[in-house]
């Protein structure tokens, strides 16, 4: 029995949550679910968009599957999403980025995965300023920091079979932040032999990215190039509703999916659940249940490669719950 805590969020969260744990119900595993919410629609009520019953339940669980979450406007409220990485200490966001059959899209065959590191650089929020009319942003790096999550990129390229990892940087200008980075990961490399290591500047990476994509494998990188390299990736592959994403530290994980709270859309019933149920099979990966995540995948992109039974922004006519649902037939086929 799992223990997990679901967190619907804002928008449209609600619904593809509902998609995400019908299918993971269908894939009978025993989890027991403890539903709290944050965000926006929770602040009339609770008083703040983070509430202490959500904190309680992640530190109890310590496994969270979460809808996307919009945090109010305000200069009372951070976001949340960033207080939580800080708060469970989840130093590594790792989003897949794999081309989908089915999906219209201008490249094929792309299958990277971004690691970020979650809980330095620029995401501090540490800022000030000078007078009316200047602004500081101090940006941390620390070598511990950068050890880790190179660390974390390399074992995950060895335990999934992967051949190379690239770090992304800026140390060309940034020779102090990003050139501690750069050497933290070299010291790092020098532990793995058996794999390929290479190094990038950011904006060159970038360039490289949208030309060649199929070329990249595992990418390590700090946490503002990460956020943007991520995005990017996934316009590549036909956009956010499509890519899954983890947060991920040494005693707790929150699995979300990475597109907006989209609040136009919100109760239609209409909006893409691939995102947040492809996050429930890394869910599942992390939880040991690879079999289940493995069948869980291949029945979602059998439902997109068929297109019949998929969402509008696929060119379908399936509302949420109904391509949910389509997934759920080839899981028990």
């Amino acid at each position: 029995m799992y223990n997990i805590t679901a967190i619907p969020g804002d928008g449209i969260g609600p619904e593809v949550m509902e998609g995400a744990m019908y299918v993971l119900d269908n894939l009978r595993i025993k989890i027991k679910w403890d539903i709290v919410n944050a965000g926006a629609s929770v602040v009339q009520e609770k008083g703040r968009p983070l509430p202490d019953e959500v904190l309680q339940s992640i530190t109890t669980n310590r496994v969270v599957l979460k809808g996307p979450i919009t945090t109010p406007v305000g200069k009372d409220f951070r976001s949340i999403n960033v207080e939580l990485r800080k708060r469970f200490k989840l130093y590594a966001n790792v989003r897949p980025v794999i081309s989908i059959p089915g999906v219209k899209s201008r490249y094929s065959g792309i299958d990277v995965v971004i690691i970020r590191e979650n809980t330095q650089g620029l995401y501090t929020g540490i800022e000030y300023k000078t007078d009316r009319d200047t602004a500081h942003a101090l940006k941390l790096i620390t070598r511990e920091a950068s050890e880790r999550i190179v660390q974390f990129a390399f074992v995950y390229a060895k335990k999934h079979h992967r051949k190379r990892v690239t770090c992304f940087h800026k140390a060309n200008i940034m020779k102090l932040t990003d050139g501690l980075f750069l050497e933290s990961a070299r010291q790092v490399a020098r532990r793995y032999p058996d794999l390929e290591y290479q190094e990038l500047i950011v904006d060159n990476g970038c360039m490289q990215m949208v030309i060649n994509p199929e070329k990249f494998d595992v990418l390590v990188m700090p946490n503002l190039y990460g956020d943007i390299m991520s995005d990017m990736c996934a316009g590549l592959v036909g956009g956010l509703g499509l890519v899954p994403g983890a947060n991920i530290g040494k005693d707790a994980a929150i699995f979300e999916a990475v597109h907006g709270s989209a609040p136009d859309l919100a109760g239609r019933n209409t909006a893409n659940p691939t995102a947040l149920i492809l996050t429930s099979a890394l869910m599942l990966d992390y939880l040991g249940e690879k079999d289940k995540a493995e069948i869980l995948r291949k029945a979602v992109f059998r439902v997109i490669k068929e297109g019949i039974y998929v969402t509008p922004d696929l060119l379908g006519s399936a509302s949420t719950l109904g391509m949910a649902e389509e997934v759920v037939k080839y899981i028990n086929l």
